[in-house]
């Protein structure tokens, strides 16, 4: 079963910028948490109104501001007409089948990465759109949903442990990036299993169901290589990028993401050709199988032709009483039990001569 594409055909028409929302309704109304931050003192909260983020934008401190669902426009749009995101950035906001890309301006940089987690019931790799948009002292991230896997961040950030709060607004958009990219991983090792239990099954007992199982491990990592390949052209260009709003201690740390990536890339690559072997090995055993099952039957066949023969030269009831060349054999009084045993001797004699000519 393919996957669903959301469908954008109202968006047609509309001029470039012009914020629609495209997806599934993934939350029931959108919540916006916050979270500032400098070495000496945090605050967390949530805030009930979009204007209450917009303090946040102008303080020393580094604020992350986290918005979950993305189907009310005019609250994104607010949002967005302060922090002064350009239209076109709104739309890719919006727009949750957009291409993991980034955008480089003068006050801020904005980036969208998909954020993976795999179901192994459904054999299928769950995503979620992340936008990620950072300025000199703050981050702004929009999700689909509540829940992610920011956890790990925000820990740190609220135990004070590594350079987190010690660091600026790149380096916590660097971690949030980080987090999604360390998750991919997981996301791999249920693959890796699946492809392990799917090969044991193509050895062992290669059914169609098992066929499908193939193709669907193949959809999925060609999905999870359309949003990782991307984002490695993303980190480069981060890791080189003449920004003020990246600091030169945080490339270090870009350098080491884009490491991981290509880990992630590299794993994916050899996932999708282990996938193809295990096809063909799908199709060679089924061809075995075929040819084992053609092969007892062409030896059933073969026993049957010559005793097919003598049962059809006997079946023919010429009367021998009408010519001595009627078949004599007919008024034989063991000539019933003749004919099985020189049936039984042909079958034995053809059985032994496959035999020795390995043909069974």
């Amino acid at each position: 079963m393919a996957r669903p594409v959301k469908k954008r055909s109202h968006k047609s028409g509309l001029s470039p910028g012009t914020a629609v929302y495209v997806g599934e309704r993934k939350a029931e109304e959108v919540k916006i948490n916050v979270i500032d931050y400098d070495e000496q003192k945090i605050e967390i909260k949530e805030l009930d109104t979009v204007e209450a983020c917009f303090p946040y934008k102008e303080k020393e401190s580094i604020s992350w501001i986290n918005v979950c669902g993305l189907h009310e426009v005019a609250i994104i749009e607010k949002l967005g007409g302060f922090f002064n995101i350009h239209p076109l950035v709104l739309e890719d906001v919006l727009n949750t089948e957009q291409r993991t890309k980034m955008d480089v301006f003068d006050d801020h940089i904005f980036i969208v990465i998909k954020m993976h987690s795999y179901d192994p019931e459904k054999r299928q790799v769950i995503s979620e759109q992340v936008s990620v948009l950072f300025g000199k002292n703050y981050v702004v991230t929009f999700q689909e949903k509540e829940g992610d896997i920011f956890d790990p961040v925000r820990n740190r950030i609220k135990s004070a442990k590594g350079r987190i709060r010690k660091a600026g607004a790149d380096y916590l958009a660097y971690a949030l990036i980080d987090a999604i990219v360390d998750n991919y991983f997981k996301v791999l090792e249920g693959i890796g299993e699946e492809i392990e239990n799917i090969e044991n099954d193509v050895v062992g007992n290669p059914v169609p169901s098992t066929l499908q199982n193939v193709h669907i491990l193949k959809r999925e990592t060609i999905y999870l290589r359309k949003s990782v390949w991307p984002l490695r052209e993303i980190i480069s260009i981060l890791e080189r990028e003449d920004s003020p709003l990246i600091k030169k201690s945080t490339k270090i740390y870009l350098r080491d993401l884009y490491d991981h990536t290509i880990q992630v890339i590299d794993t994916v690559e050899t996932y999708r050709d282990i996938i193809s072997g295990v096809l063909d090995v799908y199709l060679s055993s089924v061809s075995n199988k075929m040819n084992e099952i053609m092969k007892v039957l062409t030896i059933f066949a073969a026993l049957f032709i010559p005793l097919t023969f003598i049962a059809g030269i006997y079946g023919m009831n010429f009367n021998p009483d009408k010519s001595p060349l009627n078949m004599p054999e007919l008024n034989w009084y063991f000539g019933y039990p003749l004919a099985l045993g020189l049936m039984t001797v042909i079958a034995v004699v053809l059985l032994l001569f496959f035999k020795r000519k390995n043909w069974m």
